[in-house]
């Protein structure tokens, strides 16, 4: 976001340089200017107006003699700190009436202070002031080339649109998971170690990837489901979705049967329970257990597939089930071989299109579901970019609308209409431009880059007002490249500087170990580089061509009345509202910026309105801080889909109903031990008894395949401390509990590699109980003096929890010292460098906290937007600190009052048009969106305020 005084510095120009310019009449010298324009003349004075040795050294020592007068303010009023050569002592004391600045009072003018030294460089902003002005008149002199060159550039970086993927599917682990987590290579080892075969002996806990799978949650219309009507309802449910087949284009069926996963040859049932009352329906339904129910001598684990449950007398570990409300049906289906993979895809599709249908045709009565699959998140996900489409033609619009009402003028000469929404196109042509060369360079497109457009367009358009109100402060009568040299030398360092700091802000972005936002940030800060290209060759030649019909209908309008109608056309098209031509040297004052000195500014600095900022702020910094202790951190997975997703109430009677439970997590021994001795397995049971004794673990669930071996030797009368024993007899055990053949991994030489026990989790159902959990669990396996490791295939998304407050922190830290080195180079100021310092911090604090009042989590991408308020906190502080600090004002209210009046229209302009480029996708269902919005609105109000309100009140207490 680009921010400076250009916008309104050249309105505060003295009347009497511009008198003096009127007289010399200044004209395009013959021939051009000569390999250096910027060294044979300052644009806006002319090489004849220079003054002789003598005249300068006078102008010097009047210039610092004089009282209440204003020196330059360099990168603040968008000019060099120093001038050219040809202009770079002449500064005529003038009246504080003839400069347009507020009058001293009596009191004020005889106690004025001393003129406070100020810091200097020529290293950055003189040399680069004199580039953009030779720049300027090379964009005046060949305008046409300047226009085109760039459009041309954008044809051809637009074909990269067609590496835009269509059908390619996002992979939400890869792109919203942290870059190289340790659940991944944790998963990296459980994959090597052990295996489970899909169609013979199928386990859901045991899998180390995702499973293919359709979920549907049954909810009681009664108190409890345990009634024969309700689990008829609920049977009928089941049936008809075993039911289910898709017939694909040759003709062939695919039934759930042929693509369940099997448990010893039928297919897993998707409630074990629900399969026991299914063979036989005069089931005691009273005599079971929870959460563990033995049935024909077999145990039925019933954690997290029955929710809502009243317990009643306990026995032994268990509990008697006395109500349920609700129940879940999972139907896994096979993964492990790609040609079933691909079948049970499309039997879920098909399940996705048929359920809502099905569900109808039941009639069910008795009970209410909800379903999900596997596939739904990344659907549903993949579906939410085709909803932001027409919310980036209202933004558009928005911005076109913001930009024609902020530059239109009731005289025509200088009204910008046509010229504010060529420079919204140019904005545009930069987001072709900048995703072309993305796509054609092979960085990956993600959702969340959809994002982008909004902002580029709200912040694009920044510099484009500070050019059209520098141009619009320039004299009629000089030549176009003259004016349009004198534009690009006051603006150079201001538009330099803040894109500088917005495009620094988004490439450290890049150090984040999510790959979504890396990409969003190269994206978005490559396009902003073209933002600023195109600012400076493709609109600069538009303003120019605009200038040339200014000329010609200023013509026009100094004729006199003529009979030709060709000319009363062109006349009538030149019309001003008031019959009065515009006066050629004459500058013209906002409004708004009289309204900042004239009322706001001493408002503000009133000792009662000091008084209630401080409170004010002291609200606002403790409210944040408080906030930053509630902010929830991680991505919750089903805000990737729309609101009026079918997966949301899924997700809300999930909550409801089944969030006492949470994964099996795997406690696996990652290296050879030797089992048979007593001293290692009682090392191990200690390990395994520091988990179970963990407040997140359920202890009765522990399910561990040496705890049963050692009873099923004892029970047989063997000698378990005895290696040829111990060894020999696994193979036996193993055919009476075949699901432990998962469990434990022998090598060819019969030696166990490494095995793995099960926990139960329980009470993890917020971010920061399954942050805890993880941490907890990895410092106990970190801590056991036997090698474990805890894994579960949920822990790939559980890692973000872990990772996004270190990544948040250490991105915020580096940006911020870049803006740091930034500001030292650019605004060389000691104190406008602590005050930048100090906006910025306060401003990420008060974003981050208020996310917490807005139910916005600290995740993926909210610590974009984080980063992001960086370089706009920096726009916002760095203009009014520095314009205070560069101020020869005698009182510190004064200076307060000058810095408002150059720089507070500008402030409160460029976070209007932020918003508007933003705002409309507080209309998005999504909420990747709608927390784009939320939080760059933040960023706004609090930047702003603290630009207009906060910093100014605080720089008059020093």
């Amino acid at each position: 976001m680009s921010l400076s005084s250009s916008k309104v510095a050249p309105e505060a120009e003295p009347e009497g340089k511009q008198e003096a310019e009127s007289a010399s009449e200044k004209r395009e010298p013959e021939g051009g200017p000569g390999p250096d324009p910027r060294s044979q003349w300052d644009p806006g004075t002319g090489p004849e107006s220079e003054p002789p040795a003598s005249s300068r050294q006078e102008s010097e020592r009047l210039l610092e003699s004089s009282q209440g007068q204003k020196p330059e303010l360099g990168w603040a009023s968008g000019q060099s700190s120093e001038p050219p050569a040809a202009s770079e002592q002449e500064s005529q004391p003038r009246p504080a009436s003839a400069r347009g600045d507020p009058p001293l009072s009596e009191s004020q003018s005889g106690n004025q202070l001393p003129e406070r030294s100020r810091c200097h460089t020529d290293c950055l902003e003189a040399p680069l002031s004199r580039a953009f002005a030779w720049l300027g008149w090379m964009v005046g002199s060949h305008p046409w080339i300047f226009l085109l060159a760039p459009m041309v550039l954008t044809a051809a970086l637009g074909t990269g649109f067609v590496y835009l993927p269509k059908d390619e599917e996002e992979d939400l682990e890869e792109q919203y998971t942290p870059i190289g987590s340790p659940a991944k290579a944790e998963r990296r080892f459980v994959q090597a170690h052990f295996t489970i075969n899909d169609s013979h002996r199928f386990s859901a806990s045991r899998k180390s990837v995702d499973v293919n799978f359709a979920s549907v949650l049954v909810v009681s219309n009664t108190a409890s489901l345990l009634e024969q009507e309700t689990l008829s309802e609920i049977s009928k449910l089941d049936e008809a979705v075993r039911a289910l087949y898709v017939t694909q284009e040759n003709g062939t069926e695919i039934h759930y049967d042929e693509v369940c996963a099997m448990d010893q040859g039928r297919c897993v049932p998707s409630n074990p329970l629900l399969a026991v009352w299914q063979a036989n329906n005069n089931l005691n339904l009273k005599n079971i257990t929870f959460p563990i129910s033995t049935q024909a001598g077999q145990p039925l684990y019933l954690a997290s597939l029955l929710g809502g449950v009243v317990l009643g007398e306990k026995i032994g570990t268990n509990q008697f089930l006395l109500e349920t409300k609700a129940m879940r049906l999972l139907y896994f289906l096979e993964t492990e071989v790609r040609e079933d993979n691909e079948h049970s895809k499309l039997w879920l599709i098909h399940f996705l299109n048929e359920f809502s249908k099905m569900q109808k045709s039941l009639a069910l009565k008795k009970i209410q579901v909800v379903y999900f699959t596997s596939l739904s998140r990344q659907l549903e996900f993949e579906a939410t970019s085709m909803t932001v489409i027409p919310l980036f033609h209202l933004a558009y619009l928005l911005i076109i609308l913001f930009a024609v009402i902020s530059c239109y003028r009731c005289d025509c000469i200088r009204n910008k209409m046509w010229v504010a929404a060529f420079g919204v196109i140019s904005a545009a042509l930069a987001v072709v431009s900048g995703f072309g060369l993305m796509l054609y360079i092979g960085v990956p497109f993600v959702i969340i880059v959809a994002n982008s457009p909004f902002l580029i367009l709200g912040v694009g358009v920044d510099d484009m007002f500070i050019m059209i109100s520098a141009w619009q402060k320039t004299s009629l009568v000089d030549s176009i490249k003259q004016r349009l040299s004198d534009v690009y030398s006051k603006v150079a360092v201001s538009i330099t500087i803040t894109t500088t700091t917005n495009v620094l802000a988004f490439y450290t972005g890049i150090m984040t170990s999510f790959r979504s936002i890396q990409y969003f940030c190269i994206y978005t800060g490559t396009t902003l580089l073209f933002c600023y290209l195109y600012n400076i060759t493709c609109f600069g030649a538009f303003l120019a061509l605009d200038g040339k019909r200014e000329v010609v209908c200023l013509r026009w309008l100094k004729k006199s009345e003529t009979p030709d109608q060709k000319c009363s056309s062109l006349k009538k098209s030149c019309c001003l509202p008031f019959e009065s031509l515009p006066e050629e040297h004459e500058a013209e004052i906002h409004p708004m910026n009289l309204f900042f000195r004239d009322y706001f500014g001493p408002f503000l600095t009133t000792t009662e309105s000091k008084f209630f900022v401080v409170l004010i702020y002291i609200l606002y910094i403790v409210s944040s801080i408080y906030g930053c202790f509630q902010v929830e951190e991680g991505l919750d997975l089903r805000n990737l889909a729309s609101d009026d997703s079918y997966i949301t109430p899924y997700f809300n009677v999930e909550e409801e109903y089944f969030s006492d439970y949470g994964p099996r997590v795997m406690v696996i021994v990652t290296e050879a031990l030797d089992y048979w001795d007593k001293d290692a397995r009682q090392k191990l049971e200690k390990c395994l008894a520091d988990f179970e004794n963990n407040n997140y673990v359920d202890k009765s669930l522990t399910e561990f395949w040496l705890r049963e071996y050692v009873k099923y030797m004892e029970n047989n009368r063997q000698d378990v401390n005895d290696k040829n024993t111990f060894i020999n007899s696994i193979s036996s055990f193993l055919t009476d509990f075949p699901l432990f053949k998962c469990d434990i991994n022998i090598s060819s030489s019969h030696e166990i590699i490494s095995s793995r026990a099960f926990i139960q989790t329980i009470g993890v159902s917020s971010s920061t109980n399954k942050k805890m959990m993880l941490l907890q669990f990895r410092s106990l396996a970190e801590k056991c003096e036997i090698p474990l490791m805890v894994y579960n295939r949920a822990f790939i998304y559980f890692d973000q929890y872990t990772a996004i407050l270190e990544n948040t922190v250490r991105n915020v830290v580096v940006a911020s010292a870049a803006m740091f080195i930034v500001s030292l180079l650019l605004i060389p100021h000691p104190l406008c460098s602590l005050w930048v310092t100090f906006a910025i911090a306060s401003v990420i604090v008060g974003v981050t906290g208020f996310m917490a009042f807005w139910k916005v989590n600290l995740d993926s991408i909210s610590m974009i937007n984080l980063v992001i308020c960086i370089g706009f906190s920096f726009d916002f502080s760095a203009h009014i600190s520095y314009a205070f600090v560069s101020s020869s004002k005698p009182s510190v209210n004064q200076k307060t009052i000058e810095a408002l009046y150059l720089l507070g229209y500008p402030v409160l302009q460029s976070a209007i048009s932020t918003v508007i480029g933003v705002c409309v996708l507080a209309a998005a269902k999504a909420y990747i969106f709608r927390t784009f919005f939320k939080i760059m609105f933040l960023v706004m109000l609090f930047g702003a305020a603290h630009g207009l309100i906060f910093i100014p009140v605080f720089l008059t207490f020093f």
